[in-house]
């Protein structure tokens, strides 16, 4: 991991445990964040859209749950997954099971998703990767789950080139990365802050070399205690037990 800066403040206040994942409040720089850590192939990791019964979005986390509280298992982390367009559609790639319900979108104009490079996040069995879209596109993988969304936070431990440390877009933000060991770290921020700081968050503090943005200020989050949810979503990624 890089070396951090003195200015940097990491502080773990308490966790949430479900087999391997943990849920934990970090503060860094002044920021609080919450990170899920998840850990494929050991975690239920999971992407949903539809409800097979109604063939309606979940939208809520609340709904999602209700649903799996049915097939007897238990919701212990969702959270949002990429950019969505109207009538809860994922904008991009979305494959849940091995099927692709929405194809991958090779868009380069058009808000944060195709401010290039963007990516995808993908999990098959234990092995977990943020690809971007075209590396995607010619990798030949053939995922169990994926999300697409943008813009790539990091890329080979590499910030994307649009971002700078005075910029003055701030907002609420939430991420994935793949870290050191496979791990897989859902982060949603809370509190406004700038792609830099949100992507240095990733490569510096929580050592991923490779993180995609998912969404801006509807992002949220559900534990067992708590749901953040205040707006619809297309997708949501889910772990349960």
């Amino acid at each position: 991991m890089p070396r951090l800066s003195p200015t940097l403040c990491l502080l773990v206040l308490g966790s949430t445990h479900a087999a391997a994942l943990t849920v934990k409040p970090v503060v860094a720089g002044g920021t609080l964040y919450t990170v899920a850590t998840v850990t494929p192939g050991r975690d239920d990791l999971r992407l949903h859209w539809r409800n097979p019964t109604t063939s309606a979005p979940y939208a809520t986390f609340a709904q999602l749950g209700a649903r799996l509280k049915k097939e007897g298992r238990t919701l212990t982390f969702a959270t949002n997954s990429g950019i969505y367009a109207p009538g809860l559609r994922p904008l991009g790639l979305h494959i849940e099971e091995g099927r692709t319900l929405t194809p991958l979108n090779l868009a380069r104009s058009g808000g944060n998703f195709a401010l290039r490079p963007n990516g995808v996040f993908w999990i098959q069995g234990s092995r977990a990767g943020v690809l971007e879209t075209d590396a995607y596109r010619r990798s030949g993988l053939k995922p169990t789950y994926a999300t697409q969304s943008g813009p790539l936070l990091v890329q080979r431990g590499q910030l994307h080139p649009a971002f700078n440390k005075g910029g003055t877009s701030f907002k609420l933000r939430s991420g994935v990365g793949v870290c050191k060991g496979g791990q897989v770290r859902f982060v949603v921020s809370a509190g406004p802050v700038n792609f830099y700081t949100f992507a240095t968050f990733f490569r510096d503090t929580l050592g991923c070399p490779d993180a995609l943005y998912l969404d801006g200020s509807i992002s949220a989050y559900a534990t067992p205690d708590r749901d953040t949810q205040l707006a619809g979503f297309a997708g949501i990624w889910s772990v349960s037990r």
